[in-house]
């Protein structure tokens, strides 16, 4: 056999063997375990203290999502967190949008990346709401000794906004939005879906910092919090073309359940179980 071969053969095996220990470590610690070492790794503080006013919501709390829900799915932890801060953003609980951020750095989540998380958010739930929340981040950064503002990411001119936008677009979702907007009157039929081409593709989806397929994911984090069941059915089928797969989507939604609750949560796994991956 090939040296080459050899080596890779070696690879296989060492990354099969690194993945039945972590799911045997997972079978062998108990949840309240799990907590534990989880919450340790994302607040560098300790789970389960028992004081507080309210110690058996947060037992119940810290359990389910840093014991289960964390070590549920196919996500890493730092999809998980920036799943986590988009959900938050969308909601504007911005204590825990904090906590979070301080969370995702933790583990070594770029500031970039967060930044760019959030940015991501504001064609679907508007700029007061995500200027809420960068000013929250921006504050654990200054805390974290974080020079701001971080680096440009913008890669569209105002030529070529449209031309940008529009080759991101129409590989993931064609002209529906377009054809959905033709019965509009006068302008709008064409200014509607210039400003979805424009704004969403062209200004977010085409900086730097974030991924399209990773975007995709975020975008449909928070379509789930906000159930906006006809957005996050064409959100499904653009994280598909995008090369996400089904098991990740049903992943996000997990993910986001101890924020959301279990009817929006519900409700997304049933708009996607149909959903063809071909």
């Amino acid at each position: 056999m090939k040296k080459s071969n050899l080596v890779f053969l070696s690879l296989i095996i060492t990354i099969n063997a690194a993945a039945q220990t972590e799911s045997n470590k997972n079978e062998q610690m108990d949840r309240t375990a799990l907590t534990h070492e989880t919450y340790e790794k994302l607040f560098g503080g300790k789970a389960l203290t028992g004081q507080g006013n309210d110690p058996e919501l947060m037992e119940i709390l810290q359990k389910f999502i840093f014991g289960e829900v964390f070590h549920t799915g196919v996500l890493t932890d730092r999809e998980r967190e920036l799943i986590t801060i988009v959900v938050l953003t969308t909601q504007q609980t911005l204590p825990q949008l904090k906590a979070h951020t301080k969370a995702a750095l933790n583990i070594d989540v770029k500031p970039i990346e967060i930044r760019e998380a959030i940015y991501q958010c504001a064609p679907f739930i508007g700029f007061p709401k995500t200027l809420n929340a960068l000013g929250i981040i921006n504050e654990v950064f200054q805390e974290n000794g974080i020079p701001l503002p971080l680096e440009v990411q913008a890669t569209v001119t105002e030529e070529d906004r449209f031309e940008k936008g529009s080759e991101i677009q129409y590989p993931l979702y064609g002209d529906e939005i377009k054809e959905f907007m033709k019965m509009l009157p006068g302008n709008f039929k064409d200014d509607v879906p210039r400003f979805l081409t424009e704004l969403l593709f062209a200004d977010f989806y085409t900086r730097g910092g974030l991924d399209i397929k990773t975007r995709e994911l975020l975008i449909f984090s928070g379509l789930v919090t906000i159930g906006a069941e006809f957005q996050i059915t064409a959100h499904a089928s653009g994280n598909l073309k995008a090369g996400n797969n089904k098991e990740k989507l049903i992943a996000v939604i997990v993910q986001c359940l101890p924020y959301i609750g279990f009817p929006n949560s519900i409700n997304a796994i049933n708009l996607i179980k149909n959903i063809d991956e071909r």
